[in-house]
């Protein structure tokens, strides 16, 4: 009997939830039934549990790596016809806060005072304007950066650029006591979230987007964080997937020791699927983190068949693993439920992964990786960041910016100008540092200051191999 008492609590929650939920008039009745049928999935309790021992190690022919894809059309009339069937997608309801910034991450300056979207739109720009093509960019926003985008959007009326903007759903929180809609309760921004990158399948449907972009002859999506630097069309890849008919393929690279947390592809009973840390029983987290057993990781740049998501999205067959993601609001503990597009591959059909060369991925999520972009590791050319030759080790410097530079403010401000790092192998500061013009770093650099003390690094310095932990150290 006991068994059945449960069921009947489950059903009940969500009949009581569904109830809540109807009377909120700031969402539609598509984010209304999406956002319940998240919550059925979760209460059901469907993740199925991985089985360790069926996980398998993807082939090449799954896992394609990138030197094997046949070089794309030389005739220029040829890569127009497969630009054209092409959309750029950047995913960009993210708030740039971790940095110390208000309003979406995507208008930090990165370079040469331009920011993420300028650099996108560059990009876009040259790219139609040499093949004479027409790549549209659609910008996914959030709840919380769409006001902001609309007003930067306005810059860029006359480049030779179709730009769509849509917003991905809104979704209430779920307040853990008594599992109701937190907006029911309290008023504002904060009882609502956005419910992850894995719902830009249903929104770009919902947003009358994905119908225009098919009745525009449009057949693959080129889906990226806004971020990350490296993510720009690859006519090699476009090419590769409209001759395999794969409808679906996740860039993946080789992982090194920063990015052992990243998901990871595997063939799981015969098809390709991600696996993310979380899905991982206790006893196997190790060996999901060596980066002998799981070589590659997600970039998160997806590359997607408009006509197949069509097809999954209204078959309500895209039922991606979800992350329950606890948190707290004045106070009061709420659950918001998400899922991540990566998480989709194993629904298409022909889904392949595409193991890419690492410059593919150079995201900026901390004012750490600002400094990588910023210095003379990087130059830029046709608002692409390209990687400086004269480095010979194909990995990057590892940088730890002590709390004082979290902020891109602050981070600005410390620096007089970005040191030269082409030599460098490690940095690490900590304390109130204060960097001076035309400084030159190399190999492991380590500078403390210590406490109540400010060291500055005076102009022209040269640190090489140095433990810096005061003005006497230089």
């Amino acid at each position: 009997m006991a068994a059945s008492a449960t069921v009947v609590s489950v059903d009940e929650k969500i009949e009581k939830l569904r109830a809540e939920v109807a009377k909120l008039g700031q969402i539609s009745e598509n984010e209304k039934s999406g956002f319940i049928s998240l919550v059925s999935r979760y209460l059901s309790g469907e993740a199925e549990q991985i089985e360790w021992s069926k996980i398998q190690t993807p082939t090449d022919e799954v896992v394609v790596p990138y030197d094997t894809l046949a070089s794309p059309p030389e005739d220029l009339e040829e890569t127009k016809k497969l630009l054209d069937k092409l959309v750029v997608l950047k995913l960009n309801g993210g708030l740039g806060t971790t940095m110390g910034c208000t309003g979406p991450k995507s208008v930090i300056e990165v370079r040469n005072g331009f920011t993420f979207l300028d650099l996108i739109v560059i990009q876009i720009e040259s790219l139609n304007k040499k093949y004479g093509c027409s790549v549209p960019l659609l910008l996914m926003n959030s709840f919380n950066t769409h006001d902001d985008t609309q007003k930067i959007v306005e810059k860029y009326a006359n480049s030779n650029i179709e730009i769509h903007t849509f917003n991905q759903s809104q979704y209430p929180r779920i307040v853990t006591e008594d599992f109701s809609p937190l907006p029911s309760k309290k008023s504002g921004k904060d009882g609502w979230y956005p419910p992850g990158h894995g719902d830009v399948f249903p929104s770009l449907n919902n947003s009358g987007k994905l119908d225009l972009l098919l009745t525009q002859g449009k057949e693959y999506v080129f889906v990226a964080n806004s971020d990350n630097l490296g993510a720009i069309v690859d006519i090699k890849i476009l090419n590769h997937l409209i001759n395999n008919q794969n409808e679906y393929c996740m860039e993946v690279t080789p992982k090194t020791l920063a990015d052992v947390k990243g998901g990871t592809l595997i063939s799981y009973e015969g098809r390709v699927q991600l696996l993310e840390i979380a899905q991982v029983p206790d006893e196997h987290v190790n060996e999901f983190k060596s980066i002998e057993k799981f070589k590659i990781f997600n970039t998160n740049n997806l590359w997607v068949n408009l006509k197949a998501i069509k097809r999954l999205v209204e078959a309500e067959a895209l039922r991606m693993e979800i992350i329950p993601n606890p948190k707290e609001v004045d106070g009061v503990k709420v659950l918001q439920l998400e899922t991540a597009a990566g998480a989709a591959i194993r629904f298409f059909d022909k889904a392949i992964g595409i193991n890419v060369p690492r410059s593919r991925f150079l995201p900026v999520k901390a004012t750490s990786d600002l400094l990588l972009v910023q210095s003379d590791l990087y130059t830029l050319v046709d608002g692409f960041v390209t990687r400086n030759p004269a480095r010979a080790n194909p990995a990057n410097p590892s940088i730890e910016l002590g709390p004082e530079f979290k902020k891109v403010a602050n981070f600005l401000a410390r620096f007089k100008s970005i040191p030269s790092i082409v030599e460098l192998d490690s940095l690490k500061v900590s304390g109130d540092v204060w960097f001076g013009s035309g400084i030159t770093l190399k190999g492991k650099v380590t500078i403390t200051a210590k406490p109540g003390v400010k060291l500055e690094i005076p102009d022209a310095a040269v640190l090489e191999n140095k433990d810096v932990n005061g003005p006497e150290d230089l």
